[in-house]
This record gives structure tokens, sequence and C-alpha cells, in this order.
């Protein structure tokens, strides 16, 4: 599953007893305590790591000042008898009680990105969680390089580690974990190509063509709607915000017809954001590439739900459009007429993200499905109020809370965030049904979330994930998570469909 054709999106994962004659580097786990570091897991491959080979890795380690810190690095060459291995790389997991699998994957994360240049790499971080050292080695390994060609192109010695072999302490250990972790490892790495791929290169028609592909490729239905279709069907968001480019929008449908229970996914798809008329300043516009990443992640986890067969319907609903400014644009000050018939004022076209999101809310609704999930790098309030790794998920109460725990438990973090009641009366507009605005500044993020409420159907179990900061990450790498576009809430989202399907 890739979202760039003819492309590996990770290394190799595979599982094995022993530690071959051609394995360059050895990773194992190094806890911290009080007594000193210690490898880990203690009680497992030791036909691999004899009492000897530990006690000699640990005296190398400690004399070059290994702790065992979280994420922490200490490469020493391999004690002579680790047959073939060149050397041995040791990752910090921190204190023995505070490592689950979300250190694991981080700490696998960070190893693999220090072993670009690498063939074959070994390793015992399988024995304490075989299924998140997969992922973790994996998405850590990712890199974006189709637009990389001559002198810039990667070297040998940047290239990702090419083949990761997990130890396990028996034939047959960990075979389904393994194959469920590369799938959504994977689906996570998928998304990311989508969201890296510049906005010359993935518009609204070739994001649809390019998801369409993929999902044909699972077996799944699709449907494509253009400009055409959405205009006789009366697709008022999408058109609005579309109609300022010269590439026109799309709306895209692709179900998964798994069991009786159904659930709705939406995703924003905005494949380019200048802000339109309301133009956004011009300092880091680049980084606008990534306001699709919510439809990325809908698509992958679609596509992810079909190949682990979950036994749920799942339908994403997903609008595409490239929000310009230009002779044809939306102005501030223009009322659309949303699907399904609500008026919108546009008081500033850099809220378009909830006008195409409206749209695909009402449109899955009619699908009647028991649950309804909408994910959007929606507000920069997001990122105020909870930063750059922490999702809002907003909703009804229940679903919402159930979400938001989810999310935690993987790893992405999601954060229940309230629905004030008080700010819903700041939408209200003079001449429509609502502003897509509120006339001030506070509680941006949720106020956006109010305004999407207005178009989830009465009694409907829904959840509004708001990902500015998390989908996209500006800043340095850190654990599995290199620069550009994270895949997140992928892992969220498949966590609570397997959720729903064990009801």
């Amino acid at each position: 599953m890739t979202a760039v054709a003819d492309r590996s999106l990770g290394p190799e994962l595979a599982r094995t007893n022993t530690v071959g004659p051609d394995t360059d580097v050895l990773v194992i786990g190094l806890t911290s305590s009080e007594n000193g570091p210690a490898i880990a897991p203690d009680d497992m491959f030791s036909d691999v790591l004899d009492a000897d080979i530990r006690a000699e890795l640990l005296d190398q380690l400690g004399a070059v000042g290994a702790k065992g810190k979280a994420e922490e690095l200490t490469r020493v060459p391999a004690p002579a008898g680790l047959d073939g291995v060149t050397s041995v790389l040791a990752v910090g997991l921190g204190a023995p009680d505070k490592v689950d699998a979300e250190q694991i994957r981080r700490s696998a994360g960070v190893a693999a990105r220090a072993l670009s240049g690498t063939e074959l790499v070994a390793t015992t971080l399988s024995g304490l969680d075989l299924g998140a050292a997969a992922e973790g080695f994996y998405l850590g390994a990712y890199a974006f390089t189709p637009f990389k060609s001559g002198k810039s192109a990667p070297k040998p010695d940047e290239r990702p580690v090419a083949r990761v072999e997990l130890l396990v302490p028996e034939p047959g250990f960990g075979e389904t974990a393994l194959i469920k972790a590369q799938l959504i490892a994977e689906a996570v790495a998928t998304a990311r190509d989508f969201v890296n791929t510049p906005p010359s290169h993935l518009f609204p028609a070739e994001f649809a063509s390019r998801a369409q592909i993929l999902a044909e490729a699972a077996g799944l239905e699709v449907e494509v709607l253009d400009e055409r279709a959405l205009e006789a069907g009366g697709f008022g968001g999408v058109l609005g915000v579309g109609k300022g480019s010269s590439r026109p929008p799309r709306l895209v449908r692709i179900t998964y017809a798994g069991g009786p229970k159904k659930v709705a996914l939406i995703g924003k798809g905005i494949t380019f954001d200048t802000g339109g008329i309301s133009i956004k300043p011009a300092q880091n516009m680049e980084n606008m590439t990534s306001d699709m990443a919510g439809a990325a992640a809908v698509v992958a986890t679609t596509l992810l739900a079909a190949r682990l067969g979950l036994p749920v319907t799942v339908t994403a609903t997903v609008p595409m459009a490239e929000n310009m400014p230009s002779a044809t644009a939306q102005r501030p000050g223009d009322v659309l007429t949303q699907y399904g018939g609500t008026t919108v004022e546009v008081l500033n076209t850099d809220a378009e993200g909830r006008l195409i999101l409206a749209d695909a809310i009402v449109r899955a609704g009619e699908d009647e499905p028991d649950y309804l999930i909408d994910v959007a790098t929606l507000t920069g309030a997001q990122m105020v109020a909870l930063g750059t790794r922490t999702p809002g998920v907003m909703g009804t109460d229940e679903f919402r809370d159930r979400v938001a725990k989810i999310s935690r438990e993987v790893g992405e973090n999601g954060w229940a965030m309230p629905l004030p009641t008080e700010l819903r009366a700041d939408l209200n507009s003079k001449i429509a049904d609502l502003a897509n605005v509120a006339p001030h500044r506070w509680g941006g993020m949720l106020s956006a979330g109010l305004f999407l409420k207005e178009f989830v159907p009465e009694g409907m179990q829904w959840a509004h994930l708001d990902v500015a900061g998390p989908a996209y990450n500006t800043g340095s790498p850190f654990g599995y998570i290199g620069k550009g576009g994270t895949g997140v809430p992928v892992r969220t989202l498949i966590a609570v469909i397997e959720d729903i399907a064990a009801e």
C-alpha cells in the first residue's frame, strides 16, 4: 500500500531465532536504575546473549557512559561471542516500570534513524513487544525521497536500514503480531507519503485518482464526484472553497463492506491552503501542503480496515479542494449553501476546512452510520491550546472520551475537549443560518467544533479530531516521527474501529 508508485515505504521486517553471520548491528534495549543500566529483556535470548556476553556488553556500555535513559543511543563494538555482528547499538528504555508499548515504539524508531546505511539489523526489542518494536523500526526508518535526484539523492550511507530481523524465542512466536504491525505501519507511512507529496503533484484530481487506484486495488467500492457532479449534487461548501483554483475540487467516497456496524470517516482534504482572499502570511505557508492530512489518514485507515478484515463497514467521505485567491475565489461576506441546505456566511475564507467538512458530514450522515468520526488539520487554535503533539478530540461526550482514551493508549495522545454552549451564539449570522467563524479569537478550536456539530445528525455518536499540529512535524525528529507528515491519527482511527468491532 503506497501513495507513490514503485516505492518502498519501510524496511523489510522478519522474525528470526538466531543472529545471522551477515548481521551488521544488533540492537538491544537498556533500562535505567539506581544500580546502573540493565539489558532488557533479561530472561530471553540467552542463546544469543549469554551471561558472559551480557556482562561484557554492560562493562563496555558503562565505560562509555550509557545510562539507559529513554531513547539514549550508545554504540559499541560487538563482543567476540557475537559471531559476524559488527557492533551493538543499545537504545535507552528509561525506568523499567515505564517501559510500555509506546516507549518501545519510540526507542525502536530512534534506533532505526541512527542506522542509516545499514543493510541488516537484528534486535532483541521484539522480546519486550514484537508489534511495537516492528512499528517503531518501520516508521523510524521512513524517509520521503521521491523528489531527490542527482547529487541530492541519498548516498548509500544515508539510505534507511534495509532489513530488520526481530528475534523470537521459538518458531511461530509473534507471527500474527508482526503481520498486523506491518500492516498498521504501512498505513501510517501511506498517509505520510500523501502528506509529504508537494501540492504541485498532489492536487484534488490527482489525490482523488491515487486514492481511487489504491482502493480499487484493495477491492473496495469507490465513487468520485468531479466539479460537475458536485454542482449537480449541491455541495456548496466544497465548490465554494475550490472555485478560486484552476484545479477543481473532488469528493471521494470509499466503502469497505465488512459487517453490520457502520463507521463513517470524514477527512479534510485541502491539498494546499493559501487562506484564499483572507490570505495567510507568506512565512511558513509552505507547511500548508499538510492541510490534507486528515483526508490522508482517513483514506489509509479505510484501506487498513479492509486489509485487516475487520467485521465493520467503513465508509470514507473525503472532500478535496485547493484554497486559492483569484478572480473566481469566494469573498469574505459571500453566502454559500452547504449540502443539505444550510446557508453559511463566509466571514473568513481561511476558515475553509469546516466548509468542506460540513458537506461531507451531511452526506456521510445519509448512510445512517452508527459512528461518525471527522479528522482535520482544522485550526491554529489547536496548537495554541494543546501544542504540536496532542490532538484535540471533541464530539458527543461518551464517544469523545472513548476516542481520546484509545488515542492515548496507542501513543497518539488525543485529549478530550469541550464544546461550550455559550460559544455557539457567536456563530450566528445576521443574513444566513450560520457564520463560518466567531467574531473573536477565544476558543477557536472549540468554535470550529461547534460549527461542525450543526451538521451532525441528531443523536449520532460523533468525534471530531483536530490534528493541526500533530499531523505534521515542522521541528526535529523524535521517537519514530521524522520531519513532515506523521500519519497521525491513523493508529487512533484503526484502534477505535477495532474497539467498535469488539463491542
